[in-house]
């Protein structure tokens, strides 16, 4: 394709595909990025016909497969933890009472959504918020609010599961 005839796709179609992606994704700098790469995927095309639904669906498939490829690397993740989980060596606890609230505890993090228990995972091993942006794909400013809001989450969710407890123990729960 000519440089003039990108120029002129570039003008007609560069603004309502951002918009679609930036509904789609909801970041506009991501959009940005998508529409880039398709105008450059049009770029080396000797032709093109229906330019506009070409580029509309070469965003789509490209977003489809970013997230292709997010879905793969969570799941590598997961299982990184899961044998990381299996490898740490944890000392056994001094009381029944001391194992139930860590059992509580871990039950409260594993009812957070994913990104929000990730987020303190690797904040608490020691990550800074430029590191958990990148293994997140997250911007640098949505690091601390995400963390905020998982420790607000994670701390509802530890005193839900102790009142559930305090409520079997006064014996106000039959339905065990």
């Amino acid at each position: 394709m000519k440089d003039d005839e990108l120029e002129r796709l570039f003008r007609l179609y560069h603004a309502p595909l951002v918009r679609y992606l930036t509904r789609r994704l909801g970041d506009r700098d991501w959009a940005e990025e998508v529409a880039q790469e398709a105008f450059l995927r049009a770029l080396r095309q000797d032709s093109l016909t229906s330019e506009r639904s070409w580029l509309f669906a070469v965003a789509t498939n490209l977003v489809r497969d970013d997230a292709r490829k997010t879905a793969r690397q969570r799941r590598h993740l997961m299982v990184l933890a899961e044998q990381e989980r299996e490898s740490v060596f944890e000392p056994p606890p001094t009381s029944v009472e001391t194992a139930h609230e860590t059992a509580m505890a871990r039950q409260a993090l594993e009812s957070l959504a994913e990104k929000d228990r990730l987020a303190l995972l690797m904040r608490e091993e020691g990550l800074n918020y430029e590191e958990i942006a990148a293994a997140l794909e997250l911007s640098v400013g949505s690091v601390g609010t995400t963390l905020s809001r998982a420790r607000r989450r994670l701390a509802e969710a530890y005193e839900s599961l102790q009142a559930g407890e305090g409520r079997r123990a006064a014996g106000g729960d039959d339905h065990d």
